[in-house]
């Protein structure tokens, strides 16, 4: 299915009005489960950020709501969020300007092609590198960016095994350039890279799995059919949601042995 799509409708709607900006970061921070595990990896590594500078860079912005966390709970952080959308872009600028969050700096950027040295504590990429053909480019240009100790976050799709991947249904997104990765391969790219690989986790097992099936996948699988299923998810919602949020909770507080994503963190030596 195509996904952009279907984010450009989201997109275009909250795009004027702070209030339905932050209804929607808070509704992607209440159901993205990945969302709920990268602001926790967030949170203990930026303990201590409010005692000393800090600078941050949020690689691949998006929408905005991972620098918006960053911003309203870290004030003392600066951060450069950076996209290769324009439209993402100047959207993220002009609701930032208006909510007087003055210590986000935004960008076009090519994440490919960075030219920073040394300038960055930590670097966020969340769901990004499974859409960039040359990450090994990214990987290194993230080990150039980063200060000695500095911290990188990456979040992603989990591949069992590249080789098979020619064999597996379409993606659930065709904007991706590759299905994710095996965690063998993406902590031999980060090491090639210069990085110090530190920690993985698993997410969306088997209660985060079906979590993000019922009230994900099959809601943007029904928008892609037709626009007027958007009229129906307060009710799909009503009698989803709950079960949903349950599901989330009890994988959040527990250790997931095997899942669809991977969360990495990796230092520079």
């Amino acid at each position: 299915m195509k996904y952009d799509p279907i984010k450009n409708v989201i997109g275009t709607t909250v795009r004027n009005s702070v209030v339905l900006r932050k209804i929607f970061y808070q509704v992607l921070g209440l159901m993205f489960l990945r969302e709920w595990h990268v602001k926790r990896a967030l949170r203990q590594i930026l303990r201590n950020a409010a005692h000393r500078p800090f600078c941050i860079l949020d690689a691949g912005s998006g929408f905005g709501q991972y620098s918006y966390f960053l911003a309203r709970s870290f004030p003392g952080v600066v951060i450069h969020a950076v996209d290769v959308k324009q439209e993402q872009i100047e959207d993220c600028r002009k609701f930032f300007q208006k909510t007087g969050l003055s210590h986000v700096i935004f960008a076009v950027e090519d994440l490919t092609a960075m030219q920073y040295e040394r300038k960055f504590d930590l670097i966020l990429s969340v769901d990004v590198m499974e859409h960039i053909e040359d990450d090994n480019a990214v990987f290194r240009g993230f080990c150039r960016a980063l200060k000695s100790g500095g911290v990188v976050i990456i979040n992603t799709p989990l591949s069992a095994d590249r080789r098979a991947e020619k064999d597996e249904p379409k993606s659930f997104i065709d904007e991706h350039a590759r299905y994710g990765y095996p965690p063998h391969e993406l902590q031999s790219k980060l090491e090639a890279a210069g990085l110090v690989f530190d920690n993985l986790k698993f997410t969306y097992g088997r209660w985060g799995g079906t979590a993000w099936r019922i009230g994900i996948k099959f809601p943007m699988f029904m928008l892609d059919r037709s626009k007027l299923f958007f009229v129906l998810l307060p009710f799909y919602y009503l009698v989803t949601l709950p079960f949903v949020l349950l599901l989330m909770t009890m994988e959040y507080h527990s250790t997931v042995e095997a899942g669809g994503g991977l969360l990495a963190i990796a230092r520079k030596p």
